[in-house]
Order: C-alpha cells, then sequence, then structure tokens
C-alpha cells in the first residue's frame, strides 16, 4: 500500500492522495458491509476482484465515449483515478425488479421492468441513502437539472453498454449504482466503481433464484459461496473484454 496521505475510507475503498494534486490512488479493501453497515464482515480476494472487474468496466465504457475517472490500475488492489469532487447523488438503474424496489413496491422478483427506471438517492450513511424525488433533490441543491439531465442521460447510455457486455458474459445485470464526479474542468465524470458489490448480477446458466446470484446479494443473504460467485464475474468479465479486443 501506499505511504501517500489517507484522504477518506469509505466501506468498501481507501482513497489517498498522490504527489500529483490531479490523480488520486483508490486502495480496494476485502471488507464487505450491508444493510447501511449493519452487518460487516470480509470477503476473500474481494478487494483484488473488484478493482480489475471495475477497471475492465471502466475501460470498455471509455471505448463507447463515456467519461470516467479511471486512469490505470497499478496494482492488483489499486486504481489510480482523476480527481473529482463527488456529486452528492447514488443513482440506480433497475431493469428487473429486486431488492427494495420488490419490498416497497409489492412487484414480483424478476419482473422485467422496460423502460429500465432510474432512481436517484442521496448519498448520506447517517440518513441511511434516502430515495429523493426531483423535487427534494433540488430543494436541497444536490445537483442542478442540467446535471441531473445530463446523468440520467449518462445512466441509460452506461446500462445500455453494460447490460450488452454481460449478456456476453452469460450474466443478466439485474440493477445497479453508479456515483458520478465533477472534475476541474466542471466535466462529468462516472467515478467510483462497477463490481459485484454495486450490481445484482445473475447467472443466465442458472434458474435456481439462490444459485443464479453472482453478487453482494451472497452476502447479504448468507447464500454461502461469495468468494466463488465474485471470481467467477472477474473471469468472465476479463474473458469478454479479451474478446472486444479481439473484435476492434
Amino acid at each position: 500500500m501506499t505511504s501517500h496521505p489517507k484522504l477518506y475510507e469509505g466501506k468498501a475503498k481507501i482513497l489517498y492522495a498522490t504527489d500529483d494534486p490531479a490523480v488520486l490512488l483508490t486502495y480496494f479493501k476485502d471488507d464487505a458491509t450491508a444493510f447501511n453497515a449493519q452487518k460487516r464482515g470480509s470477503i476473500q480476494g474481494k478487494g483484488a476482484a473488484n478493482c480489475a472487474i471495475a477497471s475492465h468496466l471502466f475501460q470498455q465504457l471509455e471505448l463507447k465515449g463515456i467519461p470516467t475517472h479511471f486512469i490505470d490500475q497499478p496494482s492488483p488492489n489499486e486504481m489510480r483515478v482523476k480527481a473529482v469532487k463527488i456529486v452528492p447523488l447514488e443513482v440506480v438503474i433497475r431493469n428487473i425488479a429486486a431488492g427494495s424496489l420488490c419490498k416497497q413496491t409489492g412487484l414480483a422478483l424478476g419482473t422485467v421492468i422496460q423502460p429500465p427506471l432510474i432512481e436517484f438517492y442521496y448519498k448520506n450513511d447517517e440518513l441511511g441513502d434516502p430515495l429523493l424525488t426531483r423535487d427534494r433533490l433540488f430543494l436541497m441543491k444536490l445537483a442542478t437539472p442540467e446535471q441531473v439531465a445530463q446523468l440520467q442521460i449518462m445512466a441509460l447510455k452506461i446500462n445500455e453498454i453494460l447490460t450488452e457486455f454481460f449478456q456476453n458474459c452469460g450474466i443478466t445485470l439485474v440493477d445497479f449504482k453508479l456515483e458520478f464526479g465533477v472534475d476541474q474542468n466542471q466535466q462529468i465524470l462516472l467515478a467510483d466503481e462497477i463490481s459485484p458489490d454495486t450490481c445484482r448480477l445473475w447467472n443466465q446458466a442458472e434458474t435456481d433464484p439462490t444459485r443464479r446470484v453472482m453478487d453482494k446479494d451472497r452476502f447479504r443473504h448468507d447464500l454461502g459461496e461469495v468468494e466463488t460467485a465474485y471470481q467467477q464475474v472477474l473471469e468472465r468479465v476479463l474473458a469478454s473484454s479479451d474478446k472486444v479486443g479481439e473484435i476492434q
């Protein structure tokens, strides 16, 4: 790990300064949390798996014209990123009903959502990351109307790209969370990570509701074989990324 100053430590990552103020270093931890950190544990190899998965997905998105904070991956658990000011919103895209959406609406697990549902949550652990209406979002001045419109356009495009990418991996992208930041030029960049920690991923070769889960729900609901699921996602992402590279 780096000897540079630690700027911030979250539930899954540590952010460090570097010699360049425009560049930060993110260290991916094996720590795991669920239910707003009420459940805690550790998943062996999670940090390296998530770092590699996120690195490859950011690169795939960059190829498709999505600006991200990704620079490179200097070591298995480390990612160098562009310094951004994080927009305090979690943007959730839902393609299939699962998790809190089912609990709050009564929709049956597995209900296909068309067009995809985009939701905004306030990025605030103390308040439990609440779901926001547009009016509340603007009342709290968390983002401008122009920024929200851009976030929605980017989220839909990212969903389109990732849905196709995971389809090629034999994985269904059920739903996922995105975070964005603003760089020194006021450009909105995709930030944070995209991994089994932030996505619901179902193995298309499995029909059993428990066996098909390939994401942090295995940890949340004590389904077992958590490490195996993360490694399977990593292997499929790397294999699919290689295929994309060959095509180009």
